[in-house]
């Protein structure tokens, strides 16, 4: 990807075309631009390049609304964290939104630019002389799905938007200019049309065939996950007949959202969803590609480690190990360094080093309703699980030798941290909990000491390295960035996934279960449900559901299935950006979002003390917060602009 990342810095300066407002209408001067664009080959490499600059960055703190703008992670007052700050603790307004990939404003990036930069390189690019056809049809199909990408990252965000298909003209009349908002069905059809279009074309690469400087690039497996992914979005509650919406009609009288839909019609939604995460799945599973498994940490550089250890880096591996085989795609261009992984990490492991601690880091902070989200041991949430002792979740207990590669033996810490799916010891650190690799080879000698304790050398002590719940997003860091010291620190980076074999697997699942409501469906959904508990180290469905809840019978009703599979997915890809997006489309965000932000009691000064659930932060989320504001001047400037509900 460097030749990606230098095309791209070069193609800005000299190809983005500043236009009007979200239209970007072509200005005079576009037939000398395009004369000199697409003159010859290598210039027009730079615009398609350009073209690529426009996907919004995935996993960086200030250009990804996902990291840190919902309720995953947590920052206190005094550390930044910019837009995405802003819309955790809800303060998005309609006068300057927050991350406005409308216009391009407020760390937002202009995603109709993007789209009209599409539209000026599909419409020129049969100019250029010295390039191949294959080529040149390769790159068309690219531009195509990232024209189609672009308008559904603005869908997700704002809802029925205006298509555009072709730029408008400085020589178009006013009531050209003055688009309205296409219907929710409209903007469904669009994308997946174009996405079918480019398919059906079989233009694309089948995988990256110079990875140096293909990883990242759209081959055809990564347009089959993304046809998958809109369409699941699509057939979620939040866009598939939403009546919350009932009324917001714009001045033709026209209802944008389609609230007005039978229940056939939902199915239908879910059914293409279905066949689209099939279709994508038996590409990967093909021969010719033989992506067919997940991660598992193979490595031998820490010896001969246990099986529990090994387990908790193949989760871990999953998300930070670079290019591993189940990454579909990754954000090339966001290698996740600092500030994430400063961020996720605690203060010290080392009393000594914490004393003289100043860099800024320990800020990235994990709610515990998140903790609480994670399954027991034997694979079934917490309080269905008829083993685990629900009640007794914040009672200090002492750690024995039957915990040692999770928890620090002879030490006490809280019950909610005894016997639970490994998932949450690969993603979650918090006081006592083992934190294996960053410079130390002890599988059970490493952890953070964070209660209010004098001797306690995690605990927070500066007041712009603070962490609010005592608990840290472990997940996001590689095992082998190590800090020494104050200020010395050794990053082992990596491009931040966007998609995963899992998502597939998930997706799948989901979009079976809600396209048929019968046993045969649910079957084969636990089936790719149970591909990802292996790998989590969890029984499968029916043995945790059969053995261990009170409710044995969850997993043989289709909405019983439903709240295991959105579970599934929420512990799977914690800290990756999917609970943000997914919260929403399952109209869950209000449920979800009014739960206070609690932690730990970070004074207590004992495990008694310390493990008492704190109150941190409530939130008001209402219907008008699933979907972003469109700015007021956008209102304004064209009367046919209807504004979302509640702005």
């Amino acid at each position: 990807m460097k030749n990606i990342s230098k095309f791209i810095l070069s193609g800005l300066l000299t190809l983005s075309l500043n236009g009007c407002d979200f239209l970007d209408i072509v200005p005079d001067m576009i037939a000398t631009i395009e004369d000199n664009a697409f003159s010859m080959r290598s210039q027009a490499e730079k615009f398609f390049f350009t073209c690529y600059s426009y996907i919004p960055y995935s996993g960086t703190q200030d250009g990804d609304p996902a990291l840190l703008g919902g309720d995953e992670i947590w920052l206190s007052a005094e550390y930044g964290g910019g837009a995405p700050k802003q819309l955790a603790l809800g303060n998005q307004r309609s006068n300057d939104p927050y991350m406005d990939f409308w216009r391009g404003a407020q760390s937002g990036r202009n995603l109709y630019r993007g789209i009209s930069d599409c539209n000026i390189f599909l419409a020129n690019i049969d100019r250029v002389p010295d390039i191949s056809v294959e080529e040149k049809n390769n790159w068309i199909a690219e531009v195509n799905v990232l024209k189609a990408w672009f308008h559904f990252y603005l869908i997700r965000m704002y809802g029925p938007i205006p298509i555009k298909d072709v730029n408008l003209s400085v020589t178009d009349d006013t009531e050209t200019t003055h688009v309205y908002r296409n219907t929710m069905d409209e903007c469904v059809e669009y994308c997946i049309s174009k996405m079918d279009e480019v398919l059906a074309s079989n233009n694309l690469m089948l995988t990256a065939q110079d990875p140096s400087t293909q990883l990242g690039r759209i081959t055809k497996g990564v347009a089959l996950t993304m046809r998958a992914k809109m369409l699941v979005t699509f057939a979620s509650p939040l866009f598939n007949g939403n009546t919350d919406y009932v009324g917001l009609k714009d001045n033709r009288g026209i209802e944008i959202f389609n609230p007005s839909k039978s229940e056939e019609e939902k199915t239908a939604l879910w059914k293409r969803a279905a066949e689209a995460c099939k279709e994508a799945i038996d590409f990967y599973h093909s021969p010719e590609i033989a992506v067919d498994h997940l991660y598992r940490f193979t490595g031998t550089q820490f010896g001969n480690i246990s099986d529990r250890t090994r387990l908790k880096l193949s989760i871990r591996g999953s998300m930070v190990e670079r290019w591993n085989e189940e990454i579909l795609w990754a954000d090339s261009r966001a290698w996740a360094g600092s500030p994430i992984q400063d961020q996720a990490h605690p203060r010290d492991f080392n009393a000594t080093n914490a004393n003289g601690q100043t860099s800024n880091r320990n800020n990235y902070a994990v709610p515990l309703k998140i903790v609480t989200g994670f399954y027991t041991n034997n694979g079934v949430p917490i309080n269905e699980d008829k083993t685990w002792n629900y009640n007794a979740r914040f009672t200090p207990r002492t750690v024995g030798t039957d915990q040692q590669y999770f928890l620090a033996v002879g030490e006490q810490t809280a019950g909610m941290f005894f016997d639970r799916e490994p998932r949450l010891y690969a993603s979650i650190g918090f006081d006592r909990g083992i934190w294996f690799g960053h410079g130390s080879t002890s599988e059970t000698g490493q952890f953070p000491k964070a209660r209010g304790a004098s001797d306690d050398y995690s605990k927070n002590t500066i007041q712009h390295s603070w962490n609010m719940t005592g608990m840290w997003p472990k997940k996001q860091i590689h095992w082998l960035t190590a800090f020494s010291g104050s200020t010395t620190i050794t990053r082992t980076t990596y491009p931040f996934p966007i998609f995963r074999l899992p998502d597939l697997y998930l997706m799948y699942a989901e979009a079976l279960n809600e396209a048929n409501n019968t046993q045969a469906a649910r079957d084969e959904a636990i089936q790719y449900i149970n591909i990802v508990r292996e790998r989590a180290g969890i029984p499968d469905v029916k043995t945790a559901w059969d053995n261990y809840s009170n409710d044995p019978d969850k997993y043989k009703r289709q909405a019983g299935l439903r709240d295991i599979i959105r579970q599934e997915t929420l512990n799977e890809f914690v800290f990756e950006g999917h609970r943000f997006w997914d919260i929403r489309r399952w109209k869950l965000a209000m449920q979800e979002y009014n739960k206070p932000i609690t932690g730990w009691n970070l004074v207590g000064a004992t495990a008694a003390e310390y493990y008492v659930e704190t109150w941190i932060y409530t939130r008001k989320f209402t219907p008008k917060d699933y979907f972003w504001p469109i700015h007021d001047g956008e209102i304004l400037r064209n009367k046919n602009t209807l504004q979302n509900y509640g702005w």
